[in-house]
């Protein structure tokens, strides 16, 4: 193989001598570039490398515009190998590639006493090589950099120039990433960490757009490998934002996207991608958003691959969010092929959308609220998280993962799970241990909230605020006697919204409601209506699921359940007036029950067959049965919450004014 390489490359050497000479010879120099850079992907010998470099070396020495002008996404695959192969455990090899770059870098600053271009590529080049690559040795990556940064010291011609400089600032930066390198092998076990590490680093290159976006599209890999469709699509949208924020400065196309602004619709965490701060750099300048990316191209490469990782993801309606953008872009290039195609992907993902019955077809996820405690968690103590798992996980196997991860990093007898989801008092737990609480927690809304709200992917999309609930009793139980049973709503606001690029985010404000016993049975006995309205008005409908929820509500071995609630807080007109009203809301409340109740009885009686005729008598006789003892609880009215609704100040004999008021007569 060896031989056979060492022949193409002197065929190699023999075209580019052949054709120097002729106008026609930039497409032919880069065909022979590609060649070059095809081998050095490939495994090959020790000898062929050597040749390989030094035929590469002259290439790039005879035509440095052929690297720096014309082919320059040549230049960055060719950082790319080059790195590769100077993490190479052949010292030989190493020598050639190391001294390959620090060329590359001289050539290029001798065109116009600066390097930007190739010091962006080549750093660009290593987090993409440390985000993607675990097969490459630091530590050997290390010395061939320190050899580069000798060969730029010990240069007579330039020590006079601002080369060695450049060189050194380049060379600690590549150092500062490889630190970096260190710290994501260590949490190789840990995804949520090892993506906010990924994260942490993306956002450090905040006013370096070629470098955050090499770390946006890591992260959309490394969420790819985990099937995390929907956090690896907000990547590509977050890259697709970024390099229009870029792009519209480069660019003065209408139909192109303005900036970040124009992804608000897929989702409200893309501002952050906008170029706004003083420190953020310019297009215009050398080597800045040079990259294959930064074109028109690139960013319908990027919504490309964004739309097809929604549709992996079941998001169908972000589908339509991202080919919004895409759309104006093909029209203006009048390319009907391209519309055709999106025209089409539309029409089967709203075709999947309309199949689905209820939304449960494509669940979006779970989400729970982890807590870490103690001094052994490090930067982690006392933070909280929610964390979004894969849809239906259960709260054990969360606990599972996370105390395995854990308990193997600090010892099984040192980590302790939280078991209930009460306010942690972290001066009363042992400072020795690490522990760790976990509670799932749900979407929450406000009203207001809910008339955008409407689909089930409304529902479970943009989501910042969350809920838990926690019962409990004065006296420190948590489960007591219906009157003696009162509530902890916690409502807590992520920093973003879900879905993220990242699966877990911080808890930046929490809030508590209290809610007393009667305001409980308020809320159980909403659900219980709303469950049998559900039900009931289901398309196409559920006999089993209407059965269900009937026998839950009418069903004998039920009855105590909603008895008991009317019994024990409607028996009597309460003595505090500040319970009036939620007493009256309580049998208001009761009264939408037992109608909702013989809804979906006159609904089951026309869905069954002759076979259940019988079990339909029985609902309907535990239904009359209930009805009749709800009845003299739910029609006692509280005289106090009808008196006048307005002061009378002047008793003028008016009719139509007395019919406007509600008096004591």
């Amino acid at each position: 193989a060896t031989e056979a390489n060492l022949i193409i490359l002197d065929t190699l050497e023999i075209i580019v001598q052949t054709i120097s000479l002729t106008e026609s010879k930039e497409s032919i120099l880069g065909g022979v570039l590609k060649t070059l850079l095809h081998s050095m992907a490939c495994n090959q010998s020790s000898l062929y490398l050597q040749h390989c470099f030094a035929t590469q070396r002259a290439l790039v020495s005879k035509f440095p515009e052929l690297l720096f002008e014309e082919e320059t996404e040549q230049c960055a695959d060719l950082c790319l190998r080059l790195l590769r192969h100077c993490s190479s455990s052949i010292s030989n090899i190493r020598s050639h590639a190391g001294a390959s770059l620090y060329l590359l870098m001289r050539q290029n600053f001798e065109i116009g006493n600066n390097f930007a271009r190739v010091k962006m590529q080549v750093t660009m080049s290593l987090s993409s090589l440390v985000g993607r690559s675990q097969n490459f040795n630091e530590e050997f990556l290390r010395r061939s950099l320190k050899t580069i940064l000798t060969y730029a010291e010990e240069d007579l011609e330039l020590r006079e120039t601002t080369f060695p400089e450049q060189v050194q600032d380049l060379v600690f930066n590549l150092h500062m990433i490889l630190s970096d390198t260190v710290k994501m092998k260590e949490h190789q076990e840990d995804p949520e960490m090892l993506i906010d590490l990924m994260y942490r680093i993306a956002k450090g290159y905040q006013t370096s757009p070629d470098l955050r976006l090499t770390w946006l599209q890591n992260m959309a890999g490394k969420h790819s490998e985990r099937i995390n469709h929907a956090e690896s699509a907000q990547c590509l949208v977050h890259s697709a934002a970024l390099v229009a924020e870029y792009l519209s400065m480069l660019e003065d196309r209408k139909y192109l996207p303005v900036g970040c602004v124009t992804f608000q619709n897929i989702s409200s965490n893309v501002l952050e991608e906008s170029a706004v701060s003083d420190d953020v750099v310019s297009p215009d300048e050398e080597g800045i958003c040079s990259g294959k990316y930064f074109t028109e191209a690139g960013l319908v490469g990027l919504l490309e691959q964004a739309a097809a990782s929604f549709s992996m993801a079941g998001m169908y309606e972000a589908v339509n969010e991202v080919y919004k953008v895409l759309i104006p872009i093909h029209e203006a290039n009048r390319d009907a092929k391209k519309l055709a195609t999106i025209h089409g992907k539309l029409q089967e993902a709203f075709s999947k959308v309309v199949h689905q019955s209820t939304g449960w077809e494509r669940m979006f996820g779970t989400y729970f609220r982890v807590g870490f405690y103690g001094t052994k968690f490090g930067d982690l103590d006392e933070q909280e998280f929610v964390y979004k798992e894969p849809a239906i996980t259960k709260l054990a196997e969360i606990s599972h993962r996370l105390e395995g991860f854990y308990g193997e990093r600090f010892g099984e007898d040192v980590l302790e799970v939280i078991k209930d989801s009460n306010p942690v008092d972290k001066c009363k737990l042992d400072p020795n241990k690490a522990f760790i609480q976990i509670t799932y927690v749900e979407p929450y809304f406000d009203t207001y909230e809910m008339k955008d709200r409407i689909t089930y992917f409304d529902k479970n999309y943009n989501l910042r605020r969350f809920m838990y609930c926690t019962p409990f009793t004065l006296d420190g139980r948590a489960h007591g006697e219906l009157h003696e049973q009162f509530k902890r709503k916690t409502i807590l606001t992520t920093s973003h919204a879900f879905p993220y690029i990242k699966t877990r985010i911080n808890v930046i404000h929490k809030e508590e409601i209290i809610l007393t016993p009667i305001e409980v049975a308020i809320e159980d006995m909403q659900k219980k209506t709303q469950e049998l309205a559900f039900a009931t008005h289901q398309d196409p409908a559920d006999p089993k699921m209407l059965q269900m929820v009937l026998q839950g509500s009418v069903g004998t071995t039920v009855n105590q359940g909603p008895l008991e609630v009317a019994q024990v807080f409607l028996s009597e007109i309460p003595n505090d007036p500040k319970l009036f009203r939620h007493h009256n809301k309580l049998r208001l409340c009761f009264k939408d029950f037992t109608k909702r109740c013989e809804d979906a009885l006159r609904k089951n009686k026309s869905l069954i067959g002759p076979d259940q005729k019988e079990y339909q008598r029985e609902l309907e006789r535990n239904y009359h049965r209930l009805k009749e003892s709800l009845q003299p609880l739910i029609n006692r009215k509280i005289p106090q919450l009808y008196k006048t609704v307005l002061p009378v100040t002047c008793h003028r004999d008016s009719f139509s004014r007395m019919s406007l008021r509600k008096m004591d007569l």
